[in-house]
């Protein structure tokens, strides 16, 4: 009977063991994931700000700043200067369409 009761927990402290082994193993492997390319840990960004820099020259600047927020808020980004510069920011940015197939984002 005592064999069976030590036997019994060295099976228990095993699989103890195991698990939180298992469970370190998992915290390591969210680390990795998270510091790649999170847009949610990027720092804030002015979106209005920026749109307003980024339109200022713009034609319809109402129309632009709807598009540019849509835009920064969806791809944590705003290029430089007033026009082009697009790859800057990725393509989430350059990637971006209308329903009518038109680039979204200034």
């Amino acid at each position: 009977m005592a064999s069976r009761l030590l036997f019994l927990s060295l099976i228990l402290v095993f699989c103890l063991a195991l698990v939180s082994s298992d469970i370190e193993n998992g915290d390591e492997v969210a680390l990795v994931v998270r510091g790649t390319t999170n847009r949610r840990l990027l720092p804030y960004l002015d979106c209005g700000g920026l749109c307003k820099v980024r339109c200022g020259l713009h034609s319809r600047p109402n129309v632009c700043n709807r598009a540019c927020g849509t835009c920064c808020v969806r791809c944590k980004c705003v290029p430089p200067g007033t026009s082009g510069n697009r790859e800057i920011c990725g393509t989430c940015y350059t990637d971006m369409t209308t329903h009518g197939n038109k680039t979204k984002c200034p």
